[in-house]
């Protein structure tokens, strides 16, 4: 039986479409990743609350995928620290390939189905971690054997797929099936299930971080300053937050290196 994500597109000929119709249709199917994410909200809101429990004693949540869905984990690793103001520790992405495999393909290293656990056993890796694997197709043996080692070792674990009943549903303690039918390029997963697992990473980590006070009101109070822009938007969120001149509340902002350290020394004062 070929699975969902391996599906015939339901249009036969893109190669006789114009651009219109082409955007028109990939529009279209893209519509339906709101949908399918909707459904599994549920799912998803489990799973954070039982990460919050563990990352709130010291635990990390690793990322582990080959391919698009491991670039899309390392990518929203990656990204967490200059925004939220944490250590790169906290969420770590892996890759079937090391970092080699984010620009290029490594041939079979989705296929081994012991390194995943090896690739975290370097950052000794314990029962307060969450490991969370993502795979489109839902059989990725990287993903899937990651995810069965990191359970039996009493981990908590999830996982992000696009088909049903898949061997990773069936592995991962918490899973989460975003089902967005076929892709608009026959197997095509970089489309719509790349997109589904990558706005189901956006919400973990970013209500994680939330619940972990790294936000105030809406705004990212402990963001890195890493370039001027940052400087400027802190700036700004001091200027709105504590009625400074800009000059003064600039010159706190790099005095101190957060927003939030600055709020705080006001508080304190």
């Amino acid at each position: 039986m070929v699975s969902i994500t391996e599906s015939p597109s339901r249009f036969p000929h893109l190669d006789r479409m114009s651009i219109n119709e082409l955007l028109t249709g990939i529009n279209e199917e893209d519509a339906k990743i709101y949908l399918a994410i909707q459904k599994v909200l549920p799912q998803i809101e489990v799973l954070i609350d039982k990460i919050l429990e563990r990352m709130q004693l010291g635990g990390r949540v690793f990322y582990i995928g080959a391919g698009t869905s491991g670039r899309l984990g390392v990518l929203d690793a990656s990204e967490i620290p200059p925004t939220f103001g944490v250590s790169h520790g906290i969420i770590i992405g892996l890759i079937a390939g090391g970092d080699t495999a984010l620009r290029k393909a490594v041939e079979s290293a989705e296929d081994n189905t012991e390194q995943a656990w090896k690739d975290m056993e370097v950052y000794d890796i314990n029962k307060l971690d969450t490991v969370i694997g993502i795979a489109a197709s839902g059989t990725t043996p990287y993903v899937i054997g990651g995810i069965q080692k990191a359970r039996e070792e009493g981990l908590l674990t999830g996982g992000i797929t696009c088909n049903p009943g898949s061997p990773l549903s069936l592995a991962a303690e918490h899973p989460i099936e975003a089902v967005v039918g076929p892709e608009f390029v026959t197997g095509s997963t970089r489309m719509k299930a790349g997109t589904a697992q990558k706005l189901i990473l956006n919400m973990i980590s970013t209500v994680l971080m939330i619940k972990m006070g790294r936000v105030k009101g809406n705004k990212m109070v402990n963001m890195q300053l890493t370039n001027k822009k940052l400087v400027e938007r802190g700036t700004r969120m001091i200027v709105e937050e504590l009625g400074l001149p800009k000059e003064e509340a600039k010159s706190l902002l790099l005095e101190y290196g957060s927003v939030k350290k600055v709020l705080d020394a006001y508080k304190k004062g």
